[in-house]
């Protein structure tokens, strides 16, 4: 039941937002705010995206909510938000001259695009799982387990028995990086050297069609819990590599968000506008 001096809710949802209405992309769960209004008792119900909420919630976080990746040149303009997590979020954040307007998009879904040799391999290794590889299916958690996947064939090697066991015992994706830390285990590290890599690269491929001179913000789960790894990375290599575009991208900063309910500020952000 509603508390009485909360009559309003917002509801992030992992897709796009149509009207009053979304379908969560890696979910059969439909989300209707009509519903909601009537099921919940609350006066008004909004929808918006997952990462549209965590553009919100940016204005709101102090310094020691970020951790900065690249200090950039800090200049007035767009920004954007790239959240690898369990899939791949992207949103933008126009400048109108004061104030930074958030809106969704649903970049993650975009096709991947290898360079070199073994990122070709790689994207014939997920063709005949995914047909279509969209970058989600590298850049995220199911990402980390797909490169991993790939690299065991690539290398021609055989996952150890007690990593095998991790795997059964929990996320995969966690097991993954937790060897690479450790130094554990060479196809590990690997995977994670590309996966990183891989990150920047579509987090700079985001910021560029977006001019994003404002900042580009990491968020999802994996930066801030492998931040590290993360700093020790190619992951700026990737960012950086545009070609004739590579000063324009050395402008731009990059920071990393720590606070984990920055969407549930962004949310409420979203409503009390």
């Amino acid at each position: 039941t509603p508390a009485a001096d909360c009559p309003v809710g917002a509801f992030a949802i992992a897709g796009p937002i149509e009207g009053r209405s979304s379908r969560v992309t890696n979910l059969t769960w439909n989300v209707d705010a009509d519903r909601l209004e009537q099921t919940l008792g609350l006066r008004r119900v909004g929808l918006l995206n997952d990462l549209e909420a965590v553009a919100w919630g940016i204005p709101a976080l102090a310094e020691d909510d970020l951790a900065e990746l690249y200090p950039g040149e800090c200049e007035p303009g767009n920004a954007c938000v790239v959240a690898a997590g369990t899939g791949l979020g992207e949103a933008g954040l126009y400048w109108d001259g004061s104030g930074h307007r958030p809106f969704p998009t649903e970049g993650g879904h975009a096709d991947f695009a290898p360079t070199d040799e073994r990122e070709f391999a790689l994207l014939q290794h997920l063709q005949p799982r995914y047909g279509r590889v969209s970058w989600e299916r590298v850049v995220s958690g199911m990402g980390i387990a797909n490169i991993h996947g790939f690299m065991v064939r690539w290398r021609r090697s055989v996952t150890p028995d007690w990593l095998a066991q991790e795997f059964a015992r929990g996320d995969r994706s966690a097991a993954i990086a937790s060897a690479a830390a450790a130094g554990r285990c060479a196809v590990c590290i690997e995977t994670m050297e590309l996966f990183f890599r891989l990150y920047g690269r579509e987090a700079g491929n985001l910021a560029l069609k977006q001019m994003a001179l404002g900042g580009v913000y990491l968020g999802g789960g994996i930066a801030p819990k492998n931040l590290a790894a993360l700093r020790a990375s190619q992951f700026l290599d990737g960012f950086f590599a545009k070609g004739r575009m590579e000063p324009l991208m050395r402008r731009m900063p990059v920071r990393v968000i720590l606070r984990e309910d920055t969407a549930l500020l962004g949310a409420a952000r979203f409503m009390a506008a």
